[in-house]
């Protein structure tokens, strides 16, 4: 059994919807959980201490041991506030699961400045907020395992979502900085792109849907998405720089892979518009494609196609 005895386990945004099911099973598991959520709508608005005690309190009376946080991560104080609460109540800081976020949709041409600096500051800067410190205590102690929730429309977009998935595209390019900064330290760091019938679900759909949509939401419960969020913040999770797809119980990598494209010949030092227009189908073609685990293969795979190593 995976468990997670000794071990001291962040997760924001727990108080309700998927992050609350991530600290449950958890502390089933043995961890000691820092319960973090400021209580607020899921537009961020508001703020309820009740919500993360309440949580703590399901917790304990289950045996397990969990501590709350209301901190908010939109802030530097923030974030490193609920690193010290793990570690003023652990001494250590095992795996941190970035969960905590708002949502709201708006037309492109729309858009307010202010919505668009928030979801970015709720989401991207809040993650960066909350891992900054939780990496430095981690690369101390030799160990540690990020799991970032970004999102499918983060990776692949969606009308109305301008914010968001640049909030949550942000989130995988800073997943995979983590993942390769930290294999020094024994550090490693994925993000699941979870597909939940959630808060953020619930209070965005009206009553009166369709009965497919109606089938699709039973489909894709939860509690489904929460055994891969655990699995990945686990000892036994020796994956880096993945990003895995969660819902209905399917499990599957989403990724970012590099073509083979078309090299001009050497004696071409600059390729001409025409060049680029004649040769397009091989420069978008995926036959052969592979996953760089950094910038630094690309440009080794780049130099070994052009002789130099």
């Amino acid at each position: 059994m995976i468990d997670f005895r000794g071990q001291a386990v962040i997760v924001t945004g727990s108080g309700r919807g998927l992050g609350r099911l991530y600290a449950l099973e958890l502390a089933r598991r043995g961890a000691q959980v820092v319960v973090n959520d400021i209580g607020g709508s899921v537009l961020g608005a508001g703020f309820d201490a009740k919500v993360a005690d309440e949580v703590v309190e399901e917790i304990t009376a289950a045996g397990g041991t969990a501590v709350a946080s209301c901190d908010s991560v939109d802030s530097p104080e923030g974030g490193a506030a609920i690193v010290a609460t793990a570690l003023d109540a652990f001494g250590r800081v095992d795996a941190v699961i970035s969960n905590a976020g708002i949502y709201g949709t708006a037309p492109f041409d729309e858009l307010t400045v202010e919505q668009w600096r928030k979801m970015l500051q709720v989401h991207l800067d809040g993650a960066f907020y909350l891992c900054q410190p939780a990496f430095r205590a981690m690369k101390a102690q030799g160990y540690g395992r990020f799991v970032l929730v970004a999102s499918g429309i983060g990776a692949f977009g969606e009308t109305g979502n301008a914010h968001y998935s640049s909030a949550k595209g942000g989130i995988i390019g800073l997943t995979n900085t983590l993942a390769v900064e930290g294999a020094a330290h024994g550090i490693k760091a994925n993000s699941i792109l979870p597909i939940g019938f959630s808060r953020m679900v619930t209070e965005t759909v009206g009553d009166d849907v369709p009965d497919l949509q109606k089938r699709f939401y039973d489909a894709i419960d939860p509690a489904r998405v929460a055994p891969m969020v655990v699995f990945l913040a686990s000892r036994a999770c020796e994956l880096t720089h993945h990003n895995i797809s969660s819902g209905a119980g399917r499990y599957a990598r989403a990724f970012m892979g590099l073509g083979p494209g078309w090299l001009a010949a050497p004696d071409t030092p600059v390729p001409s518009v025409d060049d680029i227009a004649a040769h397009i189908g091989e420069i978008v073609g995926t036959e052969g494609a592979w996953i760089p685990q950094s910038m630094g293969d690309e440009v080794v795979d780049l130099m070994k196609r052009l002789g130099l190593l």
